[in-house]
């Protein structure tokens, strides 16, 4: 016959066996939570080294970065509206910039991204990108030079945005959802958002995959290239790779003209 004192014995034992047997429940669930957000935050980590994470992310700013290089400030909508069109759409343009480091002309295709071009020769002929810097090279997974923003700390626009276009004009994804913008191409920057690139694009100097939601609207000649390159070359101030490029790019003068 079990006494009393046993059986008190006898039922602390079982609550305290049902005590472990709960926080050993407690202690699986808090490992597989703890695993999700670790696999989860990896699977990020990797999208975002894949695209650099050009934004790409960082502070967003007015109109900046490629892929989420990193994306601009916390855009709101533009009420101001583009520029007109004025541009023929079936034509051919040339955009040259030339800078401290040498001379940069890029060609471009109104026919497939007339809003890029029209918006290009719209603030080229009012002088805007004139004795602006290029604010930003990186050098690890994306190799771009970034140029085009008046203020030159990647937070700059027109005041006003674009739609994107061409966004196809790369090819199909792969199965990581990126496409390879080749070297010399040169692309629109966003805020990581659709529809909102504004002044600020990027210079491609070896080939980089991205997401395809940044307009491609134009190829950089040889000499360009070399241009952007020797840049590369040189580095990012303070040794880093992503920021100021240590060989200091400055824009004279940049013209948009019909070929």
């Amino acid at each position: 016959m079990v006494s009393s004192d046993q059986r008190r014995r006898q039922l602390a034992r079982e609550k305290f066996e049902r005590q472990q047997q709960r926080r050993e429940q407690a202690r699986k669930k808090a490992r597989m939570r703890n695993s999700a957000i670790a696999a989860a935050v990896a699977v990020m980590l990797c999208a975002g080294g894949a695209v650099y994470a050009m934004g790409l992310t960082g502070d967003k700013k007015d109109d900046a970065a490629p892929l989420d290089l990193p994306p601009s400030s916390s855009p709101s909508k533009s009420s101001n509206p583009e520029p007109a069109m004025a541009i023929d759409k079936k034509a051919k343009y040339s955009f040259s910039i030339k800078t401290n480091q040498g001379d940069i002309a890029i060609a471009m295709d109104a026919a497939k991204t007339p809003h890029t071009v029209n918006s290009f020769k719209s603030l080229a002929d009012k002088g805007y990108f004139d004795g602006t810097k290029c604010h930003r090279l990186t050098t690890q997974n994306i190799f771009v030079l970034q140029c085009g923003d008046p203020k030159g700390d990647g937070t700059g626009g027109p005041g006003y945005t674009i739609p994107d276009e061409n966004l196809g004009g790369l090819g199909k994804p792969a199965a990581d959802g990126t496409v390879t913008f080749p070297a010399g191409t040169v692309a629109m920057a966003n805020t990581s958002r659709p529809n909102s690139g504004g002044s600020q694009f990027f210079l491609v100097y070896k080939d980089t995959k991205l997401p395809p939601s940044y307009t491609p609207f134009g190829t950089m000649d040889d000499k360009g290239l070399k241009v952007v390159n020797d840049v590369a070359k040189a580095g990012v101030e303070g040794g880093g790779t992503d920021g100021p490029p240590k060989k200091a790019v400055s824009v004279e003068k940049a013209t948009v003209t019909k070929v």
